[in-house]
C-alpha cells in the first residue's frame, strides 16, 4: 500500500473518531490520528521520500504560532468561530512541492493558493481543544444527523485513494481540503456559542464581502488584477468587458463570497435586525462589486436564495412578487435559450459546460459503483474525449456529477446524506432562533446552487463552517434537561462545561 493510501485510511479513522466522539479519549485519539495523517500526506506529496531539511524547518517554525494561537483560544474559546470564519476565504498564492528549494514558492500558472490562514487557525483551535480535553474537560457529541454522514463521506473519499488513477490529485484534495475540514467540523462544531455570536458572525461575513467587493471595484476601475490568472487575462483581452477577481484567482469564487455577504444582509433585513437604509446601501455596494465578476453561477445563486427567502420569510405580497418574478425569469430564460440555440451549438450556448457534463456522464456510466477515485474526474473525462487539452478544461464544474464520477453511487449517497443532515440540523436551529436558522439555511442554499455550475462545494471551507455553526448552536441542547425550554445561546462557561 502506498504511503498516501495508508495516510488516507488513518485520516478517515481519525475523522470518524473526532466527529463521533462523545468522550475525551476518543476525541484526543481522533485529533492525533488526523495530525498524523496530514503529516503522512504532506510527506507523500512532497515527493522527497523522506523529511527534507526545508520541510522539517517549516514544520518546526509553524509550531510557534500554533502554540501562541492555542494559548489564545484556551483563554478565549469564544473566539474560535469568528476566527475560523474570518480566515476561511483567504488563499495566499503559495505552492507546496518538494521541487521547490524551500518547499514553499509563489504559485504559478494562476493556480489557487492553499488556505494557509485557515490551517493556522484550525491547528491552534485543535490544540486548544485537545489541551482542554486532556485536562478533563467534558466533550459533547456532535449531532449524529451531521456527524455520521460527514464521517461516511470522508471515509469513502479516503478509501478511494486505493483505486484512483490520479493519486497525487486525490492526496492533495484529501490533505488540503477534506481532512482539514473534518477537523474544522470536529473543533468548531464544539465551540462555545454565547448570545452575541450570531451578530458577530454576521458582521464578519458582511465585512469580508465588503472587503472583496471594494477590491473588485478598484480592479474594475483600474483594469489591474492582483493575481495572475491565465484564463481570466485571456478572456479580458478579447472581451468587451473586464472581469475582476478581487483577492481570488477566479471571478466565480470571488462572486460566491460576495453573494454570501448579500444573503446575510437580506436575512437581517427580512428579520428587521438591521436599519433599512444601512442594509440597502451595503447591498447596493456589494452588488456593484458582484456585477463586475460577471459570474453567472453567482448571479443564479443570489436569485434562487432571494426568491427562497421571500417565499419562506416574506409576507403575502412579497411571496406573490417572488412567484411572478420567478415565472418571468424562467419564461424569459427559456425563450432566450431557444433563440440562442437556433444558430449556435449547445457547447457555445453553455460556454463549453455541456461538453464537460457529457464527458463526466461517460465516466459515471463506466464506473457507477465506486467511481474513478478522488481527484481523477478531469483526467478520466479527458481520456474519453476526442478533443485535446489540459485536464483542467474537463473539470465538470457540477458537484453532484463530480462526486458521482469520483466516488460512485456510494459517494453520491453520502453527499446527499450530508446535505440532508445539514438541512435537518439547520431546521432545528431555526425553530429556536429564526434569524440564525434562516441565515445558515440561505448561505447553505447559495453554496449548493453555486456548486451546480462551479465546482468546490466540499472544497469550500464555508460549507463546513455553516454546518459547524449549526452544531455549535445546537450542542447545548443535547445535554439540556429540558430542551423545549433551554435557551439557544448558552453562556460561555456552560457551553464549555
Amino acid at each position: 500500500m502506498d504511503a498516501a493510501e495508508l495516510a488516507g485510511i488513518v485520516g478517515a479513522i481519525g475523522a470518524a473518531c473526532a466527529l463521533l466522539a462523545a468522550e475525551r479519549r476518543l476525541l484526543l485519539a481522533g485529533l492525533a490520528l488526523l495530525a498524523g495523517a496530514e503529516a503522512g500526506l504532506v510527506l507523500s506529496i512532497s515527493g522527497d521520500g523522506g523529511v527534507s531539511p526545508a520541510l522539517l524547518a517549516l514544520g518546526a517554525a509553524s509550531l510557534i504560532p500554533a502554540a501562541i494561537g492555542a494559548a489564545i483560544f484556551t483563554r478565549w474559546p469564544n473566539a474560535v468561530l469568528p476566527a475560523v470564519l474570518a480566515a476561511a476565504p483567504f488563499r495566499p498564492p503559495l505552492a507546496f512541492s518538494g521541487e521547490n528549494r524551500y518547499f514553499v514558492a509563489v504559485a504559478e500558472e494562476g493556480a489557487l493558493g492553499r488556505l494557509l490562514p485557515l490551517y493556522g487557525v484550525l491547528g491552534a483551535a485543535a490544540l486548544a481543544l485537545a489541551w482542554q480535553a486532556f485536562r478533563g474537560r467534558q466533550v459533547h457529541a456532535l449531532p449524529a444527523v451531521v456527524a455520521y454522514p460527514a464521517a461516511a463521506f470522508i471515509a469513502i473519499a479516503a478509501a478511494s485513494l486505493t483505486w484512483t488513477s490520479q493519486l497525487d490529485a486525490g492526496a492533495n484534495t484529501l490533505a488540503y481540503f477534506i481532512l482539514p475540514f473534518a477537523t474544522l467540523l470536529a473543533v468548531a462544531g464544539r465551540a462555545p456559542f454565547p448570545p452575541w455570536m450570531p451578530r458577530a458572525l454576521a458582521v464578519v461575513a458582511v465585512s469580508l464581502a465588503a472587503l472583496f467587493a471594494a477590491i473588485g471595484l478598484w480592479q474594475a476601475a483600474t483594469h489591474d488584477l492582483l493575481f495572475f490568472s491565465p484564463s481570466v487575462e485571456v478572456g479580458n483581452a478579447f472581451s468587451s468587458f473586464f472581469r475582476v477577481t478581487s483577492l481570488f484567482r477566479d471571478p466565480s469564487l470571488y462572486g460566491r463570497h460576495v453573494v454570501l455577504g448579500i444573503v446575510v444582509l437580506l436575512v437581517a433585513l427580512l428579520r428587521r435586525r438591521v436599519n433599512v437604509m444601512v442594509a440597502a446601501a451595503l447591498i447596493a455596494f456589494l452588488f456593484a462589486g458582484l456585477f463586475f465578476s460577471y459570474s453567472q453561477s453567482s448571479f443564479a445563486a443570489l436569485f434562487v436564495v432571494t426568491i427562497a427567502l421571500a417565499l419562506v420569510a416574506g409576507d403575502r405580497r412579497l411571496r406573490i412578487a417572488a412567484i411572478v418574478t420567478t415565472a418571468i425569469v424562467v419564461l424569459g430564460g427559456a425563450g432566450y435559450l431557444v433563440a440562442s440555440s437556433e444558430d449556435r451549438s449547445a457547447r457555445q450556448v453553455t460556454s463549453d459546460r455541456s461538453r464537460r457534463v457529457e464527458a463526466t456522464v461517460e465516466v459515471i456510466r463506466d464506473h457507477p459503483l465506486v467511481g474513478v477515485g478522488l481527484g481523477a474526474q478531469p483526467a478520466e473525462s479527458q481520456a474519453r474525449s476526442e478533443q485535446g487539452g489540459s485536464p483542467t478544461r474537463f473539470v465538470s464544474h457540477t458537484t453532484p456529477l463530480t462526486v458521482a464520477a469520483e466516488l460512485g453511487v456510494l459517494g453520491l449517497l453520502s453527499y446527499l446524506g450530508f446535505l440532508t443532515g445539514a438541512a435537518v440540523m439547520i431546521e432545528r436551529v431555526r425553530r429556536r432562533d429564526e434569524t440564525l436558522g434562516l441565515a445558515l439555511g440561505a448561505v447553505l442554499l447559495a453554496l449548493v446552487v453555486h456548486s451546480l455550475a462551479y465546482s468546490g462545494f466540499f472544497e469550500d471551507p464555508v460549507t463546513w463552517v455553516v454546518v459547524a455553526v449549526a452544531c455549535a448552536a445546537w450542542v447545548p441542547y443535547s445535554t439540556a434537561a429540558d430542551a423545549s425550554e433551554a435557551p439557544l445561546a448558552v453562556p460561555p462557561q456552560d457551553a464549555g462545561a
